[in-house]
């Protein structure tokens, strides 16, 4: 005697497996798809985050979308890290799990209608369902800082002399309390590129992003103008761009640890 066939629906599922719905569809509110979105979003002040598109985050922006996100959207929408304020990305990374299939062109089109002015869709692929979530695998960020008040010069032989250092200690203030913490650890790269007309200069870092610890491009300029810094005292940030954040499964990403 042989074994029955196991029955399969028409996308591949056997309609007795957890998750499976009626006529071999997945239970409502059970992810069939996730998506990863890369966004460039302007720079924004408290008071501007409070008022605008971010007071809704993204979960909110995408609501109307008409995207099917299903339990109104709740932990369907995930930012992989949150934009610090006064930084503007150029490809943040948003997760968004539908609980019913859609093609690229239809959901490029419902984003691209629903976000604010100034937000632009750079990219986007499908993702497996089950893939870890964005947070999860963001290993470190890439961020352009347009500075000024020193030549490029001085300005990179500070960058060798931390890049040189065993440690960097520093102190840093959440919550009302000094914490102090080691940033060299979380410097995992510096250079130094002169700026157009030979004012000022261009900054580019990678700082570790790990979940007990992120580096933060704020402390590394306050770093570099510190004694006994040939620069000491004399570096203002003009921009900070977050050009990118830095995946575990990307070619370039750093090693673990």
């Amino acid at each position: 005697m042989t074994d029955a066939p196991t029955p399969r629906d028409a996308g591949g599922q056997d309609p007795r497996a957890p998750g499976a719905g009626p006529a071999g569809g997945s239970a409502p509110g059970v992810p069939r798809q996730r998506w990863r979105l890369y966004v460039a979003q302007p720079a924004a002040t408290e008071a501007e985050r409070r008022a605008g598109p971010g007071a809704r985050g993204l979960a909110g922006v995408l609501a109307a979308s008409g995207l099917p996100l299903g339990e109104a959207g709740r932990g369907r929408v995930v930012a992989a890290a949150p934009l610090p304020l006064g930084v503007s990305g150029e490809r943040e990374v948003v997760d968004v799990l539908l609980v019913e299939r859609r093609s690229v062109a239809e959901v490029r089109a419902a984003v691209v209608a629903a976000l604010p002015p100034g937000w632009t869709l750079v990219g986007l692929h499908d993702v497996w369902v089950g893939a870890p979530a964005a947070p999860a695998a963001v290993v470190a960020a890439d961020y352009r800082v347009e500075v000024a008040g020193v030549p490029a010069a001085p300005l990179a032989e500070a960058a060798r002399a931390l890049l040189a250092a065993a440690t960097l200690p520093r102190v840093r203030r959440r919550e009302k309390r000094p914490t102090s913490y080691d940033l060299r650890p979380l410097l995992l790269g510096l250079e130094v590129r002169p700026a157009a007309g030979g004012v000022g200069a261009t900054l580019a870092m990678r700082l570790r992003h790990a979940p007990d610890a992120v580096g933060r491009p704020e402390e590394v300029i306050a770093a570099l103008a510190e004694p006994p810094s040939p620069i000491a005292g004399s570096l203002t940030a003009r921009t900070v761009v977050r050009e990118r954040l830095v995946m575990a499964d990307d070619a370039d990403a750093p090693p673990a640890g």
